[in-house]
């Protein structure tokens, strides 16, 4: 079928996005001159076709990023209204969840546990996708532009996720922090990142493992501890001479912490050194050397978490919260509409609100969205989102598998200061590990994937 008819866009709108192509690199057919510059790349071939996507001539959805939040505001959309055009646009081949992968880091959970494909989640859907790596939007004409060609939206959902902003542990030269996202990657991205880290652990001999917790709002933030503690137990399993020292930036984690450190406490005190209030000003990759207020602090292998910041295409598209750290996308925190385009939405862990950077939390709020963009469509308002109450599962042993749990309620209030709507956490119980706390983590995830891939509408 052929694209929807629309105003395509002109010779002059693809020269002008070429330049944010340069990503593309050679198939955008950029060239070295002597001496290392690099050449102006010529507009790729894909910007002056379209993307080979079917139209049906309907209101058309497209999602930029296939996680835990783009998915599920794909699947609610042709809940709510099956007639719409829907297409995820999602540049790797294959979904692989960072919720539960601590356990698989460990030998513990098998991978297919973790990956799935978005073949059947768009079949079994009823939506279209795409697999491709967005360059470049153009609001004004509402065109999307990808490496396999453009297509016109008339909603867009981005949801792309966070990058790291390793600047802001003092590494702000771009080939310094690829070597030390190269050699000591912080497996919090999903695929290649967790891969390395389990090569690591495998051939962990002995010495200092170094886990870093960065500040601000990161990606889930009982995470670092949990995964010292699946490292400390996988190091205790095989009679490595080593521990984990955990560097938390936080006087006190940004969480309940009883049942971690009595987990700790009892499980893996002879494996788990924790130091707080650590601020790391300085990486020395060759010297294996973190720079911090509390000195010099040297390790043997270490996967380092960065603080983290809105997915770049965010900034590139010019919606980005420019004068605030972490550059999260610029939208109503009620509405989760861009501030000036009410037809483009940002979701999961690339919206700015204080809300936690979770999988539970992207996948309950891509609801919201999804129920917002069908009311506009329909010329009815929608209220804030409803204040979630949320079961934090953190595992603390994996043979016998053990988790703790959270029981978190947050409050949508008012904010005089700010004139908007903010999220706040209003309420935080902790509950001692079990082993029945371990496999309701297990099924938490399982039902979640079932719903996102397989499940009929």
């Amino acid at each position: 079928m052929q694209e929807k008819k629309g105003k395509g866009p002109s010779r002059r709108d693809i020269i002008r996005s070429a330049g944010a192509a340069a990503v593309l690199g050679a198939a955008a057919g950029a060239s070295a001159a002597p001496g290392g510059a690099v050449t102006a790349p010529r507009p790729p071939r894909a910007f002056s076709r379209q993307a080979e996507v079917p139209g049906f001539g309907k209101a058309r959805v497209v999602i930029v990023g296939g996680g835990w939040s783009g998915l599920e505001v794909a699947r609610q959309l042709k809940k709510l209204k099956p007639e719409l055009d829907v297409v995820l646009i999602e540049k790797r081949a294959t979904f692989f969840s960072c919720p539960l992968s601590n356990l698989w880091l460990v030998g513990k959970l098998p991978l297919e546990e973790l990956i799935h494909s978005y073949t059947d989640a768009a079949r079994n859907h009823d939506y279209t996708w795409l697999h491709a790596a967005v360059v470049d939007v153009d609001r004004e004409r509402r065109v999307v532009y990808t490496d396999e060609g453009w297509l016109t939206y008339d909603f867009l959902v981005l949801a792309p996720g966070i990058d790291y902003d390793y600047a802001r542990y003092g590494v702000p030269d771009a080939t310094e922090a690829a070597r030390l996202r190269s050699m000591y990657p912080a497996a919090f991205k999903p695929g290649s990142e967790h891969i390395t880290l389990r090569h690591k652990l495998e051939n962990f001999e002995e010495g200092i493992f170094l886990l870093t917790v960065p500040p601000g709002n990161y990606r889930c933030l009982p995470a670092p501890y949990e995964r010292a503690c699946m490292i400390a137990g996988y190091m205790k399993e095989n009679d490595i001479k080593g521990k984990v020292l955990l560097l938390d930036v936080h006087d006190e984690p940004p969480f309940k912490p009883d049942g971690i450190n009595e987990a700790i406490n009892d499980l893996y005190k002879d494996h788990i050194e924790i130091v707080r209030g650590v601020k790391v000003m300085g990486i020395d990759v060759s010297r294996r050397t973190l720079h911090t207020n509390k000195g010099d602090i040297t390790f043997d292998d270490a996967a380092i978490y960065p603080p983290v910041r809105g997915a770049k295409i965010l900034e590139r598209i010019g919606i980005a919260k420019t004068d605030e750290p972490g550059l999260f996308a610029h939208i109503d925190p009620v509405k989760y509409h861009v501030i000036g385009d009410e037809r483009v939405f940002v979701g999961g862990d690339a919206r700015p609100m204080p809300f936690v950077k979770a999988g539970f939390a992207a996948n309950y709020e891509a609801g919201h969205i999804a129920r917002i963009i069908t009311n506009q469509m329909d010329g009815k308002e929608m209220g804030p989102l409803q204040s979630p109450g949320m079961m934090c599962y953190v595992a603390v042993n994996a043979d016998p598998l053990q988790s703790v749990a959270f029981k978190i309620s947050f409050g949508m209030v008012y904010d005089r200061k700010t004139g908007g709507y903010v999220f706040r956490q209003t309420a935080q119980a902790f509950v001692n590990r079990s082993r029945a706390f371990g496999k309701a983590n297990l099924q938490w995830g399982r039902s979640l994937f079932n719903e996102m891939f397989y499940s009929a509408l």
